[in-house]
């Protein structure tokens, strides 16, 4: 098993784990950025081509891990692996944001649902041609007629 560091901290307007965006969807409009440790600078060559990116990072508040959670959306128990939960065996937790522009080692994105001060991990670019799939079905979340960007989280994760 490889040791997985941290890349960078990402930093959100998100102070706090209650009643912030449970998703990007319900963070329309909010910018963050992701600080990137000097010793990748590299690594951000050629990403400011993607419209979207995937912010890969720890759960780093997350206490505990759970098996059977209730998710924001749902009422009912469900897997772990079934839902967006950071209570997961490893606490890891995957955003897709817009990237708006990097500024150096600064990662400007808007859409941000994170913890200010999170660990990032990675950040991968968003490709539609690999990443969309038009046939997709949402499981337990098919038949939840919540309105994510109004969805706010709870302590229920704590």
């Amino acid at each position: 098993m490889h040791d997985i560091n941290p890349i960078g901290i990402i930093h959100s307007p998100h102070y706090s784990i209650e009643d912030m965006p449970i998703q990007p969807k319900g963070a329309s409009g909010v910018e963050g950025y992701a600080l990137i440790n000097e010793k990748y600078i590299a690594a951000l060559h050629d990403l400011e081509g993607f419209s979207h990116i995937y912010l890969v990072y720890s759960f780093h508040k997350a206490t505990r891990t759970e098996l059977l959670v209730t998710p924001f959306m749902d009422k009912q128990t469900r897997g772990v692996f079934a839902t967006r939960s950071p209570l997961r065996p490893n606490h890891i937790g995957l955003s897709i944001v817009r990237l708006k522009r990097i500024e150096k080692n600064k990662v400007i994105v808007e859409g941000i649902d994170v913890l200010d001060g999170t660990p990032l991990l990675d950040i991968k670019p968003y490709i539609e041609k690999f990443d969309g799939v038009k046939e997709s079905v949402s499981g337990w979340l098919q038949a939840s007629d919540t309105e994510i960007s109004k969805k706010r989280s709870d302590n229920r994760f704590r």
